[in-house]
């Protein structure tokens, strides 16, 4: 479903991400893992088109969308979420959602509608009416991710939505989405909580100095001795 070939990008001379390359098997969850700066959210970036990469392909269900803006990306069926949540915190949950769900929706019936469906997905259809400003760091998590839902999409990208969540609210979402997956949604997370990784991807990317340094199935990836070197053997939240 998604094609990295050999994409880099660099900020001033700083090559944040240097010639990466990775597939995504659609109907898959794979994870995206390494230490801070390993060029993860910048990869993510590009997909989502942030900005476009300075060398190499974005394929995405056989379309190149290297180049495109995040509207369009959008569009073509990729949903995102960020590491930093920031929703309309004057709106209601509800008009979050809805925001979302206007993106294929022709009308705001249809998009209240979807809204809600996502809502209660996400446990958090008793909440709909709450300005999003009052949710606690948890409950944002969860609308973060219902905002991307309600776009529809095929593709839907995870930026450490894991973290700060107790391992209670961590495994709760982990079930969210092993659901959305067996529904036939393919899902490229980015996460530091290892014990969602593990629990979810059934594939692995290591990203190190913007570069690819293992992939593989996670059982591999944490007895990789590179892996080990320069992330799990660091303090890691498990």
């Amino acid at each position: 479903m998604l094609l990295l070939h050999r994409v880099s990008k660099a900020f001033r001379g700083l090559r944040a991400v240097d010639e990466v390359s990775f597939e995504v098997d659609a109907g898959s969850i794979a994870a995206l893992i390494g230490p801070n700066g390993a060029g993860k959210t910048t990869t993510f970036n590009m997909i989502a088109g942030v900005f476009p990469p300075d060398a190499g392909e974005i394929v995405f269900a056989g379309r190149a969308i290297h180049g495109l803006r995040p509207d369009q990306v959008c569009v073509a069926g990729i949903g995102r979420t960020f590491q930093l949540v920031k929703p309309f915190a004057g709106l209601s949950v509800l008009d979050n959602v809805m925001v979302g769900a206007l993106l294929r929706e022709r009308t705001t019936a249809g998009a209240r509608r979807v809204a809600l469906e996502v809502l209660e997905r996400l446990h958090l259809a008793a909440k709909r009416d709450l300005p999003a400003a009052s949710l606690t760091l948890p409950d944002r998590k969860r609308l973060e991710v219902a905002r991307a839902l309600a776009t529809r999409p095929t593709l839907l990208l995870l930026d450490e939505v894991m973290a700060g969540l107790r391992p209670v609210e961590c495994d709760q979402m982990v079930e969210v989405f092993r659901s959305l997956n067996r529904e036939g949604l393919t899902i490229l997370l980015i996460e530091h909580v290892m014990r969602a990784v593990m629990a979810l991807a059934g594939h692995i990317v290591v990203l190190h100095h913007g570069r690819v340094i293992a992939r593989g199935a996670p059982d591999d990836i944490v007895r990789d001795p590179a892996v080990l070197e320069c992330y799990l053997g660091e303090e890691t939240e498990v």
